[in-house]
């Protein structure tokens, strides 16, 4: 029993003397109590300690700084239908193909405008164009069936009677020998037998000089037409009856009073205006004509106008300054409209005859004409012209006039024209007849 007592004592004074002996810092490395207590680590006392240094070093240093990850560029990978997620190859065999999918095509825009005709086609009607060329028809036409009249076989001599004749009636030299060119190699060939042969012969032939039709087109929305010509010319009349064969065909048409150095044309147009509903676009007298016109086709794009008639002032061929002036409105026009003016029809008074071709002539050096208007033809012997206009200028008739009606203006129609004018004898007779009635 004193040994036990002796222990206890001696456990007791080591326990003293630990705790005597013992440091801060060991006491502060115990680990708390909620804390899970470490595993015992191999090795000696000194490697542990060294790794726990080791370990507070690493907890201690800075976070290193992040350095930005560039993404790479994904790569273009073709749509296999492994890479789909379909079948692989090994897989695909088996399996049945897929069927191509069909495409439909684009549809096709539907154009801006489409192109029609510019009014409405005039009735064929020789009768009506004979009365109008009555004139004309007493004068070259009754010539030449004088000429031809009681011959039972046309010889050469006849063709130079014909040569004189055409060359009195304003067709014009070069158009002459043409038509007799062409009557000669007939004449050659056993081909103008009788009457009735020459006469087909000469509508053949004119007909060939004519062309086709050359009828106006409605090309955009709107479409864009200007008018020149000389003075007394008949531009601002052709315009209005123009306006007026728009308008019955249910077109929406402007009018452009280009003419501002002549009070009497604005007028005149503001009167076809309200009398056939169209809207006019006019300036102050002496403005700058050009920009009444570039005024007139933007009136005309705001409102949804289909056509817009441009008139201008008459200026002599010969006065170089006013023909420039003519180059500046087209340019202007141009600069409203891209494209525009789409016709510039040559007014022309038939009653001139070969000084009409003259004009042409000369408004075709300053500025590119697309036709040309033919007034006045029920007034002169001289329709000729028609011909020499056809062929020497290569221009198309558009339109002529042969009367004072919106109606008497009339399309161009070669076929009818030249059934009219060369027509045979008992045409010729019955006409008289009819005139007499």
């Amino acid at each position: 029993m004193t040994i036990v007592w002796i222990l206890l004592a001696v456990a007791a004074v080591a326990v003293v003397f630990f705790l005597m002996n013992k440091k801060p810092d060991d006491a502060a490395a115990l680990p708390p109590a909620d804390d899970k207590p470490k595993l015992p680590e191999s090795g000696g006392g000194s490697k542990a300690k060294e790794k726990d240094k080791g370990a507070a070093e690493f907890f201690d240093r800075p976070p290193p700084k992040e350095v930005p990850k560039t993404r790479p560029q994904a790569a273009t990978v073709k749509a296999t239908p492994v890479a789909l997620g379909g079948p692989s190859k090994d897989e695909s065999s088996d399996a049945e193909a897929p069927k191509p999918v069909e495409s439909k095509p684009p549809k096709a825009e539907k154009p801006r405008f489409v192109e029609e005709d510019f009014g409405k086609p005039m009735v064929f009607d020789p009768a009506t164009v004979r009365k109008g060329l009555a004139k004309t028809r007493g004068g070259f036409i009754a010539r030449l069936a004088d000429l031809f009249r009681g011959r039972k076989e046309i010889d050469p001599s006849v063709l130079r009677d014909i040569e004189e004749i055409l060359l009195s009636s304003d067709v014009g030299v070069k158009t002459t020998q043409v038509l007799l060119a062409r009557l000669h190699e007939r004449l050659e060939r056993n081909e103008l037998g009788d009457e009735e042969k020459v006469w087909a012969a000469l509508r053949e032939e004119a007909l060939a000089i004519l062309g086709t039709p050359g009828r106006l087109k409605l090309k955009e929305k709107p479409t864009v037409v200007l008018l020149v010509g000389v003075n007394g010319a008949g531009k601002t009349t052709t315009i209005g009856k123009l306006a007026s064969k728009l308008q019955a065909q249910g077109k929406k048409v402007v009018l452009g009073a280009g003419d501002t150095f002549r009070a009497a044309a604005v007028q005149q147009l503001e009167v076809w205006a309200e009398r056939e509903g169209a809207e006019i676009v006019k300036g102050k007298e002496g403005s700058d004509p050009a920009a009444v016109l570039f005024d007139a086709v933007e009136k005309a794009k705001a409102s949804g106008a289909d056509v817009v008639l441009c008139d201008t002032a008459g200026r002599l061929q010969t006065k170089t300054n006013l023909m420039e002036e003519l180059a500046k409105v087209r340019r202007t026009i141009g600069k409203a409209l891209d494209g525009a003016p789409h016709e510039t029809l040559l007014v022309l008074d038939a009653t001139n005859g070969q000084n009409a071709l003259q004009q042409a002539r000369l408004f075709m050096e300053k500025i590119e004409l697309t036709g040309v208007v033919l007034t006045k033809l029920d007034g002169t012997a001289k329709g000729g012209v028609v011909l020499a206009i056809a062929e020497e200028l290569k221009l198309p008739v558009r339109y002529i006039g042969i009367g004072e009606r919106a109606e008497d203006l009339r399309e161009f129609d070669p076929a009818e024209f030249v059934e009219a004018l060369f027509a045979s004898r008992d045409a010729l007779d019955a006409g008289a007849a009819e005139s007499a009635a």
